[in-house]
Protein backbone atom coordinates (compact mmCIF):
# COMPACT_ATOMS: atom_id res chain seq x y z
CA UNK A 1 0.00 0.00 0.00
CA UNK A 2 1.05 3.51 -0.79
CA UNK A 3 0.00 6.86 0.10
CA UNK A 4 -0.74 9.54 -2.76
CA UNK A 5 -1.77 13.46 -2.99
CA UNK A 6 -5.51 13.14 -4.58
CA UNK A 7 -6.36 17.05 -3.92
CA UNK A 8 -4.42 20.05 -3.29
CA UNK A 9 -5.75 23.48 -2.16
CA UNK A 10 -4.85 26.75 -0.67
CA UNK A 11 -6.06 29.63 0.60
CA UNK A 12 -4.26 33.51 1.06
CA UNK A 13 -6.25 36.40 2.91
CA UNK A 14 -7.68 39.06 0.46
CA UNK A 15 -5.85 42.29 2.20
CA UNK A 16 -2.24 42.48 0.31
CA UNK A 17 0.42 44.79 1.16
CA UNK A 18 2.46 46.24 -1.48
CA UNK A 19 6.49 46.25 -1.38
CA UNK A 20 5.35 50.18 -2.54
CA UNK A 21 3.01 50.20 0.45
CA UNK A 22 5.76 49.13 2.87
CA UNK A 23 7.89 52.05 2.10
CA UNK A 24 5.59 54.02 4.15
CA UNK A 25 5.80 51.74 7.15
CA UNK A 26 9.82 51.59 7.30
CA UNK A 27 13.27 52.54 5.25
CA UNK A 28 13.06 50.10 2.51
CA UNK A 29 12.04 50.54 -1.20
CA UNK A 30 10.31 48.19 -3.34
CA UNK A 31 13.63 47.96 -5.44
CA UNK A 32 15.50 46.85 -2.53
CA UNK A 33 13.09 44.49 -1.34
CA UNK A 34 12.59 42.71 -4.80
CA UNK A 35 16.65 42.32 -5.61
CA UNK A 36 17.06 40.83 -2.51
CA UNK A 37 14.51 38.28 -1.90
CA UNK A 38 12.14 38.40 -5.37
CA UNK A 39 9.20 39.48 -2.93
CA UNK A 40 6.70 41.57 -4.75
CA UNK A 41 3.58 41.78 -2.02
CA UNK A 42 2.71 39.57 1.02
CA UNK A 43 -0.84 38.82 2.25
CA UNK A 44 -1.79 39.83 5.81
CA UNK A 45 -4.88 37.86 7.35
CA UNK A 46 -7.92 39.87 8.53
CA UNK A 47 -8.33 40.39 12.42
CA UNK A 48 -10.88 37.53 12.52
CA UNK A 49 -8.97 35.11 10.50
CA UNK A 50 -6.73 33.06 12.51
CA UNK A 51 -4.43 29.61 11.28
CA UNK A 52 -7.34 27.61 11.72
CA UNK A 53 -9.44 29.72 9.63
CA UNK A 54 -7.05 29.73 6.39
CA UNK A 55 -6.33 26.14 6.91
CA UNK A 56 -10.00 25.14 7.21
CA UNK A 57 -10.53 27.13 3.79
CA UNK A 58 -7.65 25.32 2.07
CA UNK A 59 -8.41 21.55 3.43
CA UNK A 60 -11.88 22.74 1.94
CA UNK A 61 -10.91 22.95 -1.78
CA UNK A 62 -8.41 19.96 -1.00
CA UNK A 63 -11.27 17.85 0.01
CA UNK A 64 -13.56 19.43 -3.42
CA UNK A 65 -10.41 18.26 -5.75
CA UNK A 66 -9.99 15.03 -4.29
CA UNK A 67 -13.92 14.22 -4.75
CA UNK A 68 -14.15 12.30 -1.32
CA UNK A 69 -16.73 13.27 1.21
CA UNK A 70 -15.06 14.84 4.12
CA UNK A 71 -16.50 12.36 6.89
CA UNK A 72 -14.05 10.07 5.06
CA UNK A 73 -10.88 11.52 6.27
CA UNK A 74 -9.30 10.08 9.14
CA UNK A 75 -6.79 12.11 10.39
CA UNK A 76 -5.88 15.65 10.24
CA UNK A 77 -2.25 16.78 10.87
CA UNK A 78 -1.65 20.72 10.43
CA UNK A 79 1.96 22.23 10.25
CA UNK A 80 2.03 26.04 12.13
CA UNK A 81 4.20 28.33 13.84
CA UNK A 82 1.42 30.29 14.74
CA UNK A 83 -1.35 28.40 15.92
CA UNK A 84 -4.51 29.33 17.26
CA UNK A 85 -3.88 29.07 21.12
CA UNK A 86 -1.04 27.05 23.13
CA UNK A 87 -3.41 24.27 23.07
CA UNK A 88 -5.49 22.85 22.18
CA UNK A 89 -3.64 21.84 18.56
CA UNK A 90 -4.63 24.32 15.98
CA UNK A 91 -5.40 21.01 13.94
CA UNK A 92 -8.57 20.59 16.54
CA UNK A 93 -9.78 23.91 15.57
CA UNK A 94 -9.63 22.98 11.61
CA UNK A 95 -11.53 19.99 12.56
CA UNK A 96 -14.25 21.48 14.28
CA UNK A 97 -14.33 24.11 11.05
CA UNK A 98 -14.65 21.46 8.87
CA UNK A 99 -17.51 19.02 11.08
CA UNK A 100 -15.12 16.41 11.70
CA UNK A 101 -16.07 14.83 15.13
CA UNK A 102 -13.87 11.78 16.24
CA UNK A 103 -10.94 12.30 14.04
CA UNK A 104 -7.40 12.42 15.35
CA UNK A 105 -5.82 15.62 14.65
CA UNK A 106 -2.47 16.71 15.63
CA UNK A 107 -0.03 19.99 14.71
CA UNK A 108 3.46 19.45 13.71
CA UNK A 109 5.80 22.45 14.82
CA UNK A 110 8.98 21.92 12.59
CA UNK A 111 8.47 26.06 11.10
CA UNK A 112 8.91 26.31 7.01
CA UNK A 113 9.79 22.46 6.92
CA UNK A 114 6.75 21.66 8.57
CA UNK A 115 3.99 20.53 6.09
CA UNK A 116 6.86 18.08 4.76
CA UNK A 117 7.15 16.86 7.92
CA UNK A 118 3.61 16.72 8.03
CA UNK A 119 3.21 14.52 4.26
CA UNK A 120 6.22 12.51 6.18
CA UNK A 121 4.05 11.32 9.24
CA UNK A 122 1.25 10.81 6.78
CA UNK A 123 2.63 8.82 5.07
CA UNK A 124 4.02 6.25 7.44
CA UNK A 125 0.13 6.06 8.80
CA UNK A 126 -1.36 5.29 5.39
CA UNK A 127 1.43 2.94 3.96
CA UNK A 128 0.94 0.98 7.59
CA UNK A 129 -3.13 0.66 7.11
CA UNK A 130 -3.37 2.25 9.98
CA UNK A 131 -5.15 5.48 7.92
CA UNK A 132 -6.97 6.17 4.76
CA UNK A 133 -7.63 9.79 3.96
CA UNK A 134 -5.38 12.07 5.49
CA UNK A 135 -5.34 16.19 6.00
CA UNK A 136 -2.08 17.43 5.70
CA UNK A 137 -2.23 21.42 5.74
CA UNK A 138 0.38 24.34 6.44
CA UNK A 139 -0.93 27.29 7.67
CA UNK A 140 0.19 30.79 9.01
CA UNK A 141 -0.56 33.93 10.50
CA UNK A 142 3.08 35.35 10.15
CA UNK A 143 2.22 38.30 10.68
CA UNK A 144 0.95 38.48 13.88
CA UNK A 145 4.85 38.33 15.20
CA UNK A 146 6.58 40.42 13.32
CA UNK A 147 8.39 43.50 14.01
CA UNK A 148 6.67 46.15 11.30
CA UNK A 149 9.99 48.43 12.25
CA UNK A 150 12.23 45.75 11.56
CA UNK A 151 12.80 45.90 8.22
CA UNK A 152 14.83 42.87 7.98
CA UNK A 153 12.16 40.56 8.71
CA UNK A 154 9.09 42.46 8.22
CA UNK A 155 9.82 42.56 4.49
CA UNK A 156 9.80 38.83 4.10
CA UNK A 157 6.66 37.09 5.07
CA UNK A 158 3.18 36.68 5.01
CA UNK A 159 0.41 34.57 5.56
CA UNK A 160 -1.68 31.98 3.94
CA UNK A 161 -2.19 28.08 3.83
CA UNK A 162 -2.33 25.28 1.77
CA UNK A 163 -3.65 21.62 2.15
CA UNK A 164 -3.30 18.40 0.27
CA UNK A 165 -5.11 14.82 0.88
CA UNK A 166 -3.37 12.18 1.02
CA UNK A 167 -4.91 8.70 0.31
CA UNK A 168 -4.26 5.23 0.83
CA UNK A 169 -3.30 3.80 -3.35
CA UNK A 170 -2.01 0.72 -4.87
CA UNK A 171 -0.25 3.09 -7.35
CA UNK A 172 3.19 4.68 -6.21
CA UNK A 173 2.41 8.49 -5.34
CA UNK A 174 4.87 9.07 -2.16
CA UNK A 175 8.16 7.74 -3.19
CA UNK A 176 10.27 8.42 -0.71
CA UNK A 177 10.27 11.12 2.50
CA UNK A 178 13.45 12.40 4.21
CA UNK A 179 13.12 14.69 7.79
CA UNK A 180 16.54 16.49 9.62
CA UNK A 181 17.16 18.61 12.27
CA UNK A 182 20.15 20.25 13.68
CA UNK A 183 19.20 22.65 17.67
CA UNK A 184 22.81 24.00 17.10
CA UNK A 185 21.02 26.61 15.05
CA UNK A 186 18.17 27.57 17.25
CA UNK A 187 19.40 31.03 18.15
CA UNK A 188 19.84 32.21 14.24
CA UNK A 189 15.97 31.73 13.40
CA UNK A 190 13.77 32.04 16.25
CA UNK A 191 10.83 33.34 17.44
CA UNK A 192 10.11 33.48 21.30
CA UNK A 193 7.62 31.63 23.42
CA UNK A 194 5.11 34.35 24.38
CA UNK A 195 5.20 32.67 28.20
CA UNK A 196 8.98 33.74 28.35
CA UNK A 197 8.76 36.59 25.84
CA UNK A 198 9.87 39.39 28.21
CA UNK A 199 12.29 37.52 29.86
CA UNK A 200 14.04 37.11 26.00
CA UNK A 201 13.80 41.28 25.67
CA UNK A 202 10.11 41.61 24.25
CA UNK A 203 6.65 41.16 25.00
CA UNK A 204 5.23 39.46 22.87
CA UNK A 205 6.68 37.12 20.24
CA UNK A 206 8.54 38.35 17.23
CA UNK A 207 10.77 36.79 14.23
CA UNK A 208 14.66 37.05 15.25
CA UNK A 209 16.75 36.43 12.11
CA UNK A 210 20.34 36.36 11.04
CA UNK A 211 19.84 36.47 7.07
CA UNK A 212 23.45 35.96 6.08
CA UNK A 213 24.33 32.61 8.52
CA UNK A 214 20.92 31.21 7.46
CA UNK A 215 21.45 31.74 3.72
CA UNK A 216 24.70 29.47 3.71
CA UNK A 217 23.22 26.82 5.87
CA UNK A 218 20.05 26.70 3.52
CA UNK A 219 21.81 26.55 0.08
CA UNK A 220 24.68 24.20 1.28
CA UNK A 221 21.46 21.51 3.78
CA UNK A 222 19.18 22.13 0.51
CA UNK A 223 21.43 20.86 -2.30
CA UNK A 224 22.90 17.75 0.41
CA UNK A 225 19.08 16.77 0.81
CA UNK A 226 18.06 16.68 -2.78
CA UNK A 227 21.43 14.20 -3.24
CA UNK A 228 20.02 12.05 -0.20
CA UNK A 229 16.41 11.94 -1.88
CA UNK A 230 17.72 10.77 -5.20
CA UNK A 231 20.32 8.45 -3.89
CA UNK A 232 17.83 7.21 -2.35
CA UNK A 233 15.65 6.18 -5.35
CA UNK A 234 18.41 5.36 -7.37
CA UNK A 235 17.72 8.46 -9.31
CA UNK A 236 19.30 11.47 -11.28
CA UNK A 237 18.57 15.27 -11.60
CA UNK A 238 17.12 14.20 -15.08
CA UNK A 239 14.47 12.24 -14.05
CA UNK A 240 13.02 15.03 -12.10
CA UNK A 241 10.19 17.22 -13.75
CA UNK A 242 9.47 19.81 -11.40
CA UNK A 243 11.49 21.18 -7.86
CA UNK A 244 9.18 22.88 -5.21
CA UNK A 245 11.03 24.39 -3.17
CA UNK A 246 10.10 26.25 0.01
CA UNK A 247 9.73 30.02 -0.82
CA UNK A 248 11.79 31.52 1.20
CA UNK A 249 13.80 33.98 -0.82
CA UNK A 250 14.90 33.90 -5.11
CA UNK A 251 18.12 34.10 -4.06
CA UNK A 252 18.06 30.73 -2.14
CA UNK A 253 15.64 29.01 -4.48
CA UNK A 254 17.66 30.01 -7.38
CA UNK A 255 21.24 28.67 -5.28
CA UNK A 256 20.00 25.57 -4.53
CA UNK A 257 18.74 25.28 -8.56
CA UNK A 258 22.35 26.17 -9.45
CA UNK A 259 23.79 23.58 -7.33
CA UNK A 260 21.80 20.87 -8.73
CA UNK A 261 22.10 22.22 -12.56
CA UNK A 262 18.62 22.45 -12.60
CA UNK A 263 17.17 25.03 -14.63
CA UNK A 264 14.80 27.70 -13.69
CA UNK A 265 12.04 26.78 -15.50
CA UNK A 266 11.74 23.29 -14.15
CA UNK A 267 11.24 25.38 -10.67
CA UNK A 268 8.27 26.31 -9.21
CA UNK A 269 8.51 29.83 -7.75
CA UNK A 270 5.39 31.50 -6.16
CA UNK A 271 6.97 33.95 -3.69
CA UNK A 272 7.03 37.12 -5.67
CA UNK A 273 3.05 36.80 -4.77
CA UNK A 274 3.49 35.60 -1.14
CA UNK A 275 6.34 35.73 0.46
CA UNK A 276 7.68 33.32 2.79
CA UNK A 277 4.71 32.12 4.28
CA UNK A 278 6.81 29.48 6.17
CA UNK A 279 4.75 25.65 6.27
CA UNK A 280 1.98 26.90 4.00
CA UNK A 281 4.51 27.83 1.21
CA UNK A 282 4.88 24.32 -0.69
CA UNK A 283 1.17 23.55 -0.56
CA UNK A 284 0.49 27.14 -2.14
CA UNK A 285 2.63 26.74 -4.92
CA UNK A 286 1.89 23.09 -5.43
CA UNK A 287 -2.29 23.85 -5.53
CA UNK A 288 -0.95 27.17 -7.97
CA UNK A 289 0.80 25.09 -10.08
CA UNK A 290 -1.86 21.89 -10.51
CA UNK A 291 -4.96 24.28 -10.75
CA UNK A 292 -3.06 26.33 -13.86
CA UNK A 293 -2.44 22.63 -15.71
CA UNK A 294 1.53 23.57 -15.26
CA UNK A 295 2.05 20.62 -13.50
CA UNK A 296 0.28 16.87 -14.48
CA UNK A 297 -0.85 14.09 -13.43
CA UNK A 298 2.03 11.08 -13.66
CA UNK A 299 5.22 13.51 -13.60
CA UNK A 300 8.16 13.34 -10.48
CA UNK A 301 7.86 16.41 -8.21
CA UNK A 302 10.57 16.90 -5.54
CA UNK A 303 9.73 18.86 -2.76
CA UNK A 304 12.55 20.00 -0.48
CA UNK A 305 12.38 22.94 2.36
CA UNK A 306 14.96 24.50 5.15
CA UNK A 307 13.30 26.43 7.80
CA UNK A 308 14.36 27.46 12.35
CA UNK A 309 15.69 24.71 13.98
CA UNK A 310 17.07 24.05 11.76
CA UNK A 311 14.74 21.60 10.47
CA UNK A 312 14.62 20.56 6.80
CA UNK A 313 13.16 17.82 5.32
CA UNK A 314 12.17 16.13 1.51
CA UNK A 315 9.62 14.44 -0.63
CA UNK A 316 10.05 12.75 -3.65
CA UNK A 317 6.33 11.91 -5.72
CA UNK A 318 4.80 11.50 -8.51
CA UNK A 319 1.34 13.19 -8.44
Amino acid sequence: MYSRIVGTGSYLPEKVLTNKELESMVETSHEWIVERTGIHQRHIAAEDESASVLGAKAAERAIEAAGIDKNEIDMIIVATATSDRLFPSTACFVGKKLGLEGVAAFDVTAACAGFVYGMSIADQYIRTGNKKNILVIGTEVLSRILDWEDRTTCVLFGDGAGAVVMSASEEQGIMSTHVHADGSYVDLLYSPNIIRGQEEGCVRPKVFMKGNEVFKVAVRTLSSIVDETLTANNMTREDIDWLIPHQANIRIIQATAKKLQMPMEQVMVTVNEHGNTSSASIPLALDKAVRAGTIKRGETLLLETFGGGFAWASALLKL
